[in-house]
């Protein structure tokens, strides 16, 4: 599936109404490990979830004939939804038994799930608080590597550390549906690397008139519908 990610007219994700919102709707569901003693840093947080939703578009069972590949293809045809929730303990070993992948950054572990109805969360999932997920850097993160895909945030808005991953996530998906079937391979096979960093005021502005995939945000939650949340600013999208 691709898209003009700066045009409005069929995005997943604008506000507006859409024939989108006629489809039934789904959302994929991502849960972040943070155990009370060592929580995960928010950025490789944000990059893990990034690279989870990857994994899950790329995975051989959500293409094709795959086991998952008619939920994954329903949930692309309606509203692109995805909602990150927290567990730890005992949460987090239920949540490891069910369906999914589990991606690992540095400090942070990512699970992410087939896509579920919108009102239909397994009950091992529906039980995950989602509001309140926020984290810290204990140190600032090191400048991003040109070189390879960066995930740049708007400077303007605050967001949750959840919402936040949603968002890197939603950006990831852009820049896939974007690259050829080559372009993709490769950066499958070099383990989906990508940075999350926040630009500076001057960066923003040049990033959302440069043509690269860019989340317009439906305004579901924490921040304004039509906000301009993340560029994917992916080397072979230039």
């Amino acid at each position: 599936m691709s898209l003009d990610s700066n045009a409005p007219g069929d995005s997943p994700f604008q506000s507006e109404a859409s024939a989108r919102d006629d489809a039934p709707q789904f959302v994929l569901p991502l849960v972040v490990r943070i155990e009370k003693a060592a929580p995960p840093a928010r950025t490789d947080a944000l990059e893990t979830a990034a690279r989870a939703v990857l994994a899950m578009l790329s995975d051989e069972r959500s293409v094709g004939d795959g086991e998952w590949a008619q939920v994954m293809s329903d949930w692309q045809d309606a509203r692109i939804r995805k909602v990150v929730r927290r567990a730890r303990g005992a949460e987090w070993r239920r949540a490891e038994a069910l369906p999914g992948i589990t991606v690992q950054g540095k400090s942070a572990e990512v699970r992410v799930f087939p896509p579920v109805p919108l009102d239909g969360w397994p009950r091992e999932l529906a039980k995950l608080q989602v509001s309140g997920t926020d984290l810290d850097d204990p140190e600032p993160p090191v400048e991003a590597d040109p070189a390879q895909p960066v995930l740049w945030l708007n400077p303007d808005l605050d967001m949750s550390a959840g919402k936040a991953m949603a968002q890197a996530g939603h950006a990831a998906q852009l820049a896939w549906w974007e690259l050829s079937d080559e372009e993709r391979a490769a950066w499958r096979d070099a383990g989906f690397p990508l940075a999350v960093r926040t630009a500076d005021p001057a960066r923003w502005s040049r990033l959302t008139g440069s043509g690269l995939p860019l989340v317009r945000d439906a305004g579901f939650t924490e921040i304004a519908p039509g906000s301009c949340t993340v560029v994917a600013d992916h080397p072979a999208l230039r």
